[in-house]
């Protein structure tokens, strides 16, 4: 069986692949947006295009899972791996997808690692903006929420400093 399907499993690997190629690239783009803080819009461009090829790889692994579980495997490191060592005992000549599973496991990591940081800076920029508008606004965030008893909160410093 696995002679079948060793060719579809090397197409998708190999697709799988350059769509995680094509997602290091985009978080890389994103994190230098992020570094020289361009518009909102650039890097909400970049976002809407990472969560389409996060979409690609969602449908990779499911494709993949399809495949695999025509062995009686699971998509995983030791999955693929099973798998690939299957192939080799059917006399299949597996070291271009043995090369292209290492890369997609090294690029997925360093995708994780980048795409972690770039929320880490998201999460300070936005930070940094509701300190700015808060300022601006002479008021905390805790004067437009409710306590307890259902009344609005007020401090002490909830005055307008600067009207614009």
């Amino acid at each position: 069986m696995i002679e079948k399907t060793y060719q579809i499993t090397e197409k998708l690997l190999n697709n799988g692949l350059k769509a995680t190629q094509n997602l290091l690239e985009l978080l890389n783009a994103e994190a230098a947006s992020l570094k020289q803080k361009t518009d909102a819009d650039a890097i909400s461009a970049l976002a809407t295009h990472k969560k389409d090829l996060v979409a690609q790889l969602e449908q990779f692994t499911k494709q993949l899972g399809q495949v695999l579980a025509t062995e009686q495997l699971v998509v995983s490191n030791d999955g693929i791996k099973a798998y690939l060592v299957k192939a080799k005992a059917a006399g299949i000549n597996i070291s271009e997808s043995w090369n292209y599973w290492n890369h997609i496991v090294r690029l997925s990591q360093t995708c994780r690692t980048i795409n972690e940081q770039n929320g880490a800076s998201i999460a300070l920029l936005s930070r940094h903006t509701q300190r700015s508008l808060q300022i601006l606004r002479g008021k905390s965030p805790l004067a437009a929420t409710y306590g307890p008893d259902g009344v609005t909160r007020n401090e002490l410093f909830s005055h307008t400093l600067i009207s614009v």
